[in-house]
Order: structure tokens, then C-alpha cells, then sequence
């Protein structure tokens, strides 16, 4: 473990930064419930949380959960460094980079669902100066021979989805930016044809959340994000054509009949607090040491499984973010 170089100084205040670095990734997770019932805890989890510089694996060989889900390897990697550097125009980019990642090869879903390599990968950059929100990016993220039921699934994902860091140090569910193009996404899986209900209310339900958001509100009234706001989105930049009878896309979404519904790339952007990861340690935001850093999740698999199985699997889970204080 390698100790952090000297801690930089605010400029005109003497008061030193701080950094805690957090990331974690695991390469498989969920909770079946037939043909067995039998939750699936992460494997190969790693877990950074660390004021010092840090990098931590964890692999994992081929694995069969009761020949249902299987996989021939994964692993997973999270680390924290302070960098010092200038791009080729001389603008300064040094600061703190956290980054998770999971990969998942030779996967295989009930033998519906297949993929030679699922890779999750999100890196976040917090600058020395204004640097409680972080820059992301989700560079190295990508799918592999991706298939349902050996017809090929075509993805093309969006890596730079949620734009540059946005002005004056302000956190991305603030971003005008940022709200609208996830407020166009839902827009457009809500415009779908033949859109299940369930999926339209869910669909209009955070394009509510977004106005909220949008006017200020930081979603404050609105149950579990009361607090700390919270956004789910997508990196799926568009999905097909399947040759597969029956199925249908919806957004980032894949309706697969008598197998469920597969989310591609889900990406939750939220806030937490400094504390080791937990947002429970900031009661406000605004005043020095208790400001809110967004934090990125991104999965690339997400099942909701019905039919010839039941329950939910998620793959390749990476989540990167740190806090700075002052």
C-alpha cells in the first residue's frame, strides 16, 4: 500500500485537501427463485475505501450455479492514485482517479443468453481545485460477441453519454446538460409502440423526477431519494436488429419471450457523502467538508428472469466515486 504524496493547499487558505478514494466491483450477483431458490452473493468482489493510494484484484475460475449460470472466468480490480499531469495544451489535470472494473468471460444464461466477454469499466477524475464533483469516464466498457439464443446481439453504446464535468464544480443531477439527454432516452422508450404499462409508468415516472430535478427540487420529496438524489439512465446508444422471433427492444431494454426482460448497461448516477462511501454522514451540502461527490454505477447485465427460470441476475458491476474536503 503506498502512502499519498504530501496533501496539495487551497489556494489563499492554507487548509490542506483530502481525498478518499471508493470503488467496488464484483462479476456476478442476483437472487433465483426457480427452477431453485437460491440467492447468488458477489463473486469477486472487491471493496476500495482508502485515504492512501491502493490497488486490489480478485479472480475467479470457471463457475456453474447449479448449471443454470455459468461463466469460464472473471475478475475484478479497484484502485486509487493521485496523478500530476498536463494535457498537450498545458492544462492542469492533476487530482485523484479512482477506478473500478469487472469482467466476466464466457458467459452463459440458461443457454439464452451468451457472451464471450462483458467488460464494465468506470474511472472518475477529481481535480485538485473545484474538485468535489468528478470528471467519468467508462473508457474499456464493452460487449463481446454478445447473443440470445445464438442470433447476434448488435449494441452500440454511448461512452461519453454523460458529457464533460459539468461548470463550477456542480453535480451532474444539477446539469441541465446531463437531465436532458437522459430526459430524451426516456422520451424515447416512452414513444415505443407497444410498450408494456409497467415499463411506460416506470419510464414516466423519472421523466417526473427529472422536472423536479430540473426546477431545483434535487428530488427532496420524493420517497427514498428524499436526501441524496439519485438517477438511473443508460450507456445503449441503440440495440439491434435481433433475428430472433418475438423479441422486442425497448430503449436499452430486451423483451425475450418465455426468458424476461435484459437491461444492457444500466447507469446509475447518484450522490453520497464522504464517510467511507455512506451518504449518512452529511446531514447538508454546501458548507466546507460536507459537500456531496456524484457517484457512477454502471451494470452491464441486468435479468429479470420469468418463465423457464425465475429471479433476477446482474453482471459485471462497477461503481467508482471519492469525496474531497475541503
Amino acid at each position: 500500500m503506498a502512502a499519498n504524496p504530501k496533501a496539495p493547499v487551497v489556494a489563499g487558505t492554507g487548509v490542506e485537501h483530502n481525498h478518499v478514494y471508493h470503488a467496488e466491483a464484483h462479476v456476478l450477483s442476483g437472487n433465483l427463485k426457480h427452477p431453485l431458490d437460491q440467492p447468488i452473493e458477489p463473486y469477486a468482489r472487491v471493496v476500495l475505501r482508502n485515504r492512501r493510494a491502493d490497488h486490489v484484484t480478485e479472480m475467479v475460475k470457471a463457475t456453474t450455479i447449479e448449471g443454470l449460470v455459468s461463466f469460464q472466468a472473471g475478475y475484478t480490480r479497484a484502485s486509487g492514485s493521485k496523478i500530476e499531469k498536463k494535457d498537450l495544451w498545458g492544462k492542469d489535470h492533476s487530482g485523484w482517479v479512482t477506478l473500478s472494473t469487472s469482467v466476466v468471460e464466457g458467459l452463459n444464461v440458461l443457454d439464452v443468453i451468451t457472451a464471450d466477454r462483458v467488460v464494465s469499466q468506470v474511472s472518475t477524475e477529481h481535480a485538485m481545485e473545484n474538485g468535489h464533483v468528478p470528471k467519468v469516464t467508462f473508457l474499456g466498457t464493452h460487449f463481446e460477441n454478445l447473443q440470445i439464443g445464438g442470433y447476434p446481439v448488435p449494441v452500440e453504446l454511448n461512452l461519453t453519454f454523460c458529457g464533460d464535468k459539468p461548470d463550477g464544480d456542480k453535480p451532474y443531477l444539477e446539469d441541465s446538460g446531463f437531465l436532458g439527454r437522459v430526459q430524451k432516452q426516456l422520451k424515447g422508450i416512452t414513444g415505443i409502440e407497444g410498450l408494456p404499462e409497467e415499463l411506460k409508468k416506470q419510464a414516466d415516472a423519472k421523466l417526473v423526477y427529472i422536472d423536479d430535478l430540473k426546477k431545483g427540487g434535487n428530488g427532496r420529496g420524493n420517497g427514498d431519494n428524499k436526501r441524496y438524489p439519485k438517477l438511473g439512465c443508460s450507456l445503449v446508444k441503440s440495440i439491434g436488429p435481433i433475428a430472433l422471433p418475438g423479441v422486442r427492444i425497448f430503449g436499452n431494454m430486451i423483451y425475450i419471450p418465455d426468458f424476461g426482460i435484459v437491461s444492457l448497461a444500466e447507469l446509475e448516477v447518484g450522490c453520497k457523502g464522504a464517510g467511507n462511501g455512506s451518504s449518512s454522514a452529511f446531514a447538508k451540502t454546501g458548507s466546507a467538508g460536507s459537500k456531496l461527490s456524484n457517484y457512477f454505477t454502471l451494470t452491464m447485465l441486468n435479468m429479470q428472469l420469468g418463465c423457464i427460470a425465475g429471479g433476477q441476475v446482474q453482471v459485471a458491476g462497477s461503481t467508482a466515486n471519492g469525496h474531497t474536503a475541503p
